[in-house]
């Protein structure tokens, strides 16, 4: 059954691994019958800080406060059309794939900027004017997928459970748990390629016939299984003590 799959990405040089992944993610998806939409976000020439140009119909003149801004904006169709155009993409999508390099232990700050600019309040957060009722597996994006594909530098002991960098998945839990989960999407577990300024031509080809494999996979793996907060795990935003009992950090929302 064709699928509609938004792919973002976040790399200026058109040779580098990030962008060969997205021209296999578009050539197999569309061999596979779906519906491909791009955001290059570098092609674009996306505009990454979230500022005052965001909001062209300003109802305070004096002071920027970005919710407030932001909510007038969306509500009454006043967002820049560049904004508005990512909503509909998203909003269309059944799945989003996101291609970037791991810089500074993070995201790109075009892909930052993406973000901060398309996840209006109303939209993203403040769902339906309900405040923090609907996240963490509720809100305006749930019942559609999410992968991150990330293209890492240094090698993978680095960001083993006891490597020097920190786990990746430890690293990126502010995109998954937090920018992906938070608006209702369900998230796959992380595809990275380590070593990747590195590789053979021979082991490129086996990291793409990998990747392959996870698109063949898209809409029946399994994603983390983040706990939602009205799943009934949280009382007053703070997990239940009998739940991962005597543990704290991150990994306590995943259930495992």
């Amino acid at each position: 059954m064709s699928k509609t799959i938004l792919v973002v990405y976040a790399h200026p040089e058109p040779t580098s691994l990030t962008r060969l992944f997205v021209t296999e993610t578009v050539r197999i998806l569309e061999q596979q019958g779906h519906v491909v939409l791009q955001s290059d976000l570098y092609g674009m020439g996306w505009k990454a800080t979230f500022d005052e140009q965001d909001f062209p119909n300003r109802i305070n003149q004096d002071r920027l406060d970005f919710i407030q801004e932001s909510q007038h904006a969306y509500t009454n169709h006043q967002q820049t059309l560049d904004v508005a155009a990512e909503q509909d993409k998203l909003l269309a999508a059944d799945a989003v794939i996101f291609h970037f390099p791991l810089w500074w232990f993070g995201m790109p700050a075009i892909l930052k900027g993406w973000i901060d600019r398309v996840y209006a309040y109303g939209f993203a957060y403040g769902y339906k004017g309900e405040g923090n009722r609907y996240r963490y597996g509720d809100g305006i994006l749930k019942g559609k997928r999410a992968l991150l594909s990330v293209m890492v530098g240094g090698p993978v002991e680095d960001y083993s459970p006891r490597g020097i960098n920190g786990p990746l998945e430890e690293l990126l839990f502010p995109i998954t748990h937090g920018a992906l989960f938070f608006p209702g999407l369900d998230v796959l577990p992380t595809h990275a390629v380590y070593g990747s300024g590195k590789l053979s031509n021979a082991n490129v080809e086996k990291e793409l016939a990998t990747w392959h494999l996870r698109l063949n996979h898209l809409f029946n793996e399994s994603p983390i299984p983040f706990r939602r907060q009205n799943g009934g795990e949280y009382q007053f935003n703070i997990l239940a003590d009998h739940i991962a009992a005597g543990k704290k950090g991150l990994t306590i929302h995943i259930d495992n």
